[in-house]
């Protein structure tokens, strides 16, 4: 990199952390502008499309999408089960699956021509050294008014395995790369996965003139361009201009080629470059730190998208030298024009979808799409693991400015753009345990209905990393305020301040929790605020696991974080517990007067009987009673709606609530997601007159009553629905708070909803 370069990207980096800490207020203001804003309005799941029973289809995706050129059908491929599908999306709200169709190989990429269906099917079946590949032809009308008789009208020969294919915009030509991909588990130069492993890939370009048996197929030689692997191009995607001109990412080579599809020449080719990224995470250790430095990443571009007809964006995965977690806007003749640096990491993190287990290569940005809506320019960057897609205008020179982050399914690969009907549609890839999904967002002149909870920018231009959040309680005195922990997805454990004064709610601050001066990481699932101000915290224990991670803890805790005392179970409970322990905690009473801490059990335990879970009462050492010294145990038992959950699912407890007047409001939620998910709910317990027993006597039964059915309000996101609605609170003015856990984006889409529910519990 030279030094003007290292400059402009170094000023860029300053100009983004900039932009980010400001962010939060911009994009307030710009919301009660009610400025247009793309909103989800449908998620259609790609299993309805052949069978949701993995019993008979163990896995089915939507990887690459198209359209067709009405902007009513989609077409996209199922690389699992080497099929391509269409969807009916006349009513984007409605979409509704017209059936697939299977290919002799495994279609890779998917495009439409005027009235015919152009797909890449890779038919080398694993094998790297003689890769084989073709590009079917359908015609599209006849697939639609009979897809089981639907095949291809031609099958022109790529020689080699093809990946992305595109259509130039005056139809005329279709422009296939072929790949020839190599194997990751060869080690060539000391490098895992590295080059050159031949066969060579190289471009396709298809002359489309006539009927598709006459269709030109003319090669593109794209050797000799890259310093690195000059002789194995691994040529990734393709875009085409409105000169038809098309550009291609040589990811692994980290180079970029222009051709002219006309006559097949390269026009411009030039290296991708390198950032260096400072304040990032770069440590696998359950803990998102800002604080590591990767200088002069290869960017390696995967996705490429025209940004009007002279420049062009770059979605940098990374690939075998890091990751360079970004998208950079290049001239055609190769000069970086605006560079994200690490700001599209930290979208992610403050908006708490930053995949810590997977950070290698960050949030690892795969694809990009442009589209005009209106006078409006919007670049698409989407996010491979953290389930996002971050929107961004283009405006006066070559920044690109954030507009909003739209939440997917898990893994968005393909994105399309729809303008011409307002509409940006996401394609997923991954089907377990959240099922493959197509997401439909549309322009609509509202403010964005994600995110719901986020996190503040600091002076030093970071955000608060947050995840997993499992409880939630509101503060005794200020009714904008919420805490909320994490559970043990994250290592050093900490409580977060939630404002509440503005939608979306902001995680403000955020203490960690210290023991004898060391951090301490629990699996913290409920928080509530003693009369005083400091905390009572549940911490999970892990059930068979070794001491002490089988522990279930009451932790008493200063507002400063610091840890002052850990509270068991007596020994004869503690032996019963089978897996699932604590999972909510509330108080009530004066700390040293009358206070009583009442802890909500998850499951059932061994003895307890079936259908009934534990309600602990502890009761702390009191100034006014000195016989209690070490505190004491009692338990109700509350009743569970067992036999509601469908698909095999559990049903268990997620939080407690005080409400004052010895009422309780106690979440109940079965562990399925998604179609299965049936129990979302908030009940309400009285416990006057009822008096808790302690082990070894006969437990009361508590009586509830129904107050909120939280599942309506989880379904209006218009996405997958989760499983774990685990915070509840209930604010000094009476308003209801919700929040439901991601897990870190481990086997989730990331997605955390908060809500706000009103006076439900009045």
């Amino acid at each position: 990199m030279t030094s003007p370069q290292r400059s402009l990207l170094l000023t860029q980096s300053a100009l983004t952390i900039a932009v980010l800490a400001a962010m939060p207020h911009l994009a307030q203001a710009a919301k009660n502008r009610s400025e247009p804003h793309f909103q989800r309005i449908a998620t259609y799941l790609v299993c309805q499309n052949t069978s949701c029973d993995k019993g008979s289809v163990p896995a089915t995706v939507a990887e690459i999408v198209s359209v067709s050129k009405d902007g009513n059908t989609l077409i996209y491929t199922d690389s699992p089960i080497g099929k391509i599908g269409f969807v009916d999306i006349t009513d984007p709200e409605s979409p509704v699956g017209l059936g697939t169709v299977q290919t002799t190989g495994e279609p890779t990429s998917v495009a439409v021509a005027g009235k015919y269906v152009l797909a890449g099917v890779n038919t080398s079946a694993g094998n790297y050294v003689s890769p084989s590949g073709h590009l079917a032809v359908y015609e599209l009308a006849a697939c639609l008014a009979d897809i089981a008789a639907c095949s291809p009208v031609s099958t022109l020969d790529m020689e080699g395995q093809p990946d992305s294919v595109a259509v130039s915009p005056d139809g005329k030509y279709a422009a296939v790369v072929v790949e020839n991909e190599r194997d990751e588990e060869v080690t060539v130069d000391g490098v895992e996965g590295g080059l050159p492993q031949l066969p060579a890939g190289f471009l396709k370009i298809v002359d489309i003139k006539g009927a598709p048996v006459r269709w030109g197929v003319r090669p593109v030689d794209l050797t000799g361009l890259a310093a690195y692997g000059i002789d194995d191009p691994e040529p990734e995607y393709v875009s085409i201009n409105k000169s038809n001109h098309a550009a291609v990412t040589l990811q692994e080579n980290n180079h970029i080629a222009i051709v002219n599809l006309k006559n097949g020449q390269i026009i411009q080719d030039f290296d991708a470059g390198t950032v260096t990224l400072e304040g990032i995470d770069t440590v696998k250790n359950k803990l998102i730190e800002l604080t590591g430095i990767k200088e002069d990443v290869p960017r390696e571009p995967d996705g490429i998208a025209w940004l009007g007809n002279d420049k062009v964006v770059t979605a940098n995965e990374g690939d075998l030298f890091g990751g360079s977690r970004g998208f950079t806007v290049f001239s055609r003749n190769g000069q970086p024009l605006y560079d994200a640096g690490q700001s599209f990491d930290y979208m992610t993190v403050r908006l708490g979808h930053y995949f810590e287990e997977r950070n290698k290569k960050g949030s690892e940005p795969e694809s990009v799409v442009v589209g005009n809506y209106g006078k409006q320019e919007y670049v698409f960057v989407g996010s491979e693991r953290s389930n996002l897609v971050g929107v961004y205008s283009k405006g006066k020179g070559n920044d690109l400015q954030f507009v909003q982050a739209l939440p997917t399914g898990a893994g968005p690969e393909g994105l399309l753009v729809i303008p011409e009907r307002d509409l940006i549609v996401a394609s997923t890839e991954v089907d377990n345990p959240v099922r493959a999904q197509i997401n439909i967002f549309r322009l609509e002149k509202k403010i964005p209905a994600y995110p719901q909870i986020e996190s503040v920018v600091n002076d030093d231009g970071k955000p608060i990393p947050w995840g997993a959040l499992s409880a939630l309680v509101a503060d005794n005195n200020d009714a904008n305020t919420l805490y909320t922990v994490h559970d043990s997805f994250y290592n050093n454990s900490r409580i977060y301040t939630v404002d509440v004064s503005s939608m979306p709610a902001r995680i403000t601050g955020e203490t960690v929790l210290m023991k004898n001066g060391t951090n301490v990481s629990y699996d913290l699932e409920g928080i509530a605020q003693r009369s005083n101000g400091s905390f009572w915290l549940a911490s999970e224990g892990a059930g068979n696991a070794p001491a002490p991670a089988s522990y279930n803890l009451l932790i008493q805790a200063a507002a400063n974080g610091t840890v002052e005392k850990e509270i068991r179970l007596p020994a004869a409970v503690d032996a019963k517990q089978k897996s699932n322990g604590y999972e909510g905690v509330a108080v009530t009473g004066a700390v040293g007067v009358d206070e009583k801490v009442y802890v909500a059990f998850q499951r059932e335990w061994a003895d307890d009987p079936a259908g009934q879970v534990r309600i602990g009462v502890y009761t702390p050492a009191l100034d006014t009673d000195p016989e209690i010294e070490e505190g004491e145990w009692k338990f109700f038992y509350y009743p569970l709606d067992t036999a509601e959950s469908p698909a095999g699912g559990w049903v268990g407890l997620s939080e407690i609530t005080a409400m004052g007047n010895s009422k309780f409001a106690i979440i109940e939620r079965d562990n399925q997601s998604g179609p299965n998910a049936a129990i979302k709910r908030v009940y309400t317990v009285d416990v006057t007159g009822v008096t808790p027993v302690a082990e070894g006597g006969d437990f009361p039964l508590l009586s509830k009553t129904l107050a909120i059915d939280v599942l309506p309000h989880m379904q209006a996101g218009k996405g997958w629905v989760h499983d774990k609605l685990e915070g509840l609170a209930r604010a000094e003015d009476g308003t209801v708070y919700g929040v439901t856990d991601n897990d870190g984006v481990k086997d989730s889409t990331g997605e955390t909803q908060f809500f706000d529910l009103g006076n439900a519990l009045n």
